[in-house]
């Protein structure tokens, strides 16, 4: 008895303890459970004193469960409970607050902006935008309007812009060309001239004076339907 008493204190807290604990209640042999699973005799002893297998399968622990009378919960490991596990509380601190904009950027031949007003918000991870190169971005979420920036930007797209005061370089903004708004890949087309481009060739490229365009913000993320 000694002896069972202490190796029972050497089994951790969880279903390998519960279910040693149930077959001692019962008056069952472990060898004898394994049998009814259609297992070797050392099967459960294998899983309670050296933790392999790891943890039962599905069709064993309901077995057990049923033949023991007990709910499965009690030989199922806490981490199989969930698929994750999240703090009740996320300090605040952890996220950010990106503006959506009531706003569209035309992947076409462009618009007029109507108003600026936030409507909504996402929340980002702090984190993830620190991961992202854009922990001191000044992120505003706007969504898009048309096919000129198909496939890489849809209709109906949302994009993340980054206001913060950056050197230039090509890629995709956010630019305003007299009244209209729009989205396109600006390149530069020489001394004092940028390219405005669309993803989609059947619109011809723009080019412009560097002076009459506006750049709002590069576009660093999307998210839209799939």
């Amino acid at each position: 008895m000694a002896e069972i008493l202490q190796n029972a204190r050497e089994i951790p807290d969880g279903p390998r303890a519960r279910l040693l604990a149930l077959s001692q209640a019962r008056g069952v042999s472990l060898a004898a459970l394994s049998e009814l699973l259609g297992r070797n005799p050392s099967y459960l002893q294998q899983f309670i004193r050296k933790g392999s297998p790891r943890k039962l399968e599905e069709e064993d622990r309901a077995t057990l469960a049923r033949f023991l009378g007990v709910g499965e919960e009690e030989l199922r490991e806490a981490q199989e409970n969930s698929y994750v596990k999240l703090p009740r509380q996320r300090d605040e601190a952890e996220w950010v607050e990106v503006p959506r904009l009531d706003l569209g950027a035309a992947a076409g031949a462009g618009r007029v902006p109507g108003g600026e007003a936030a409507f909504d918000i996402f929340r980002f991870s702090r984190r993830w935008l620190e991961e992202q190169g854009l922990a001191r971005a000044e992120l505003s979420a706007i969504r898009v309007e048309g096919d000129s920036m198909e496939p890489l930007l849809n209709d109906g797209d949302e994009i993340l812009v980054d206001r913060a005061p950056r050197a230039f370089r090509d890629g995709i903004h956010v630019v305003r060309l007299g009244e209209t708004l729009m989205v396109k890949r600006v390149a530069s087309a020489g001394p004092g001239r940028v390219a405005l481009l669309s993803q989609n060739f059947a619109y011809p490229p723009v080019e412009v004076a560097a002076e009459e365009v506006e750049i709002i913000g590069r576009v660093v993320w999307k998210g839209g339907r799939v």
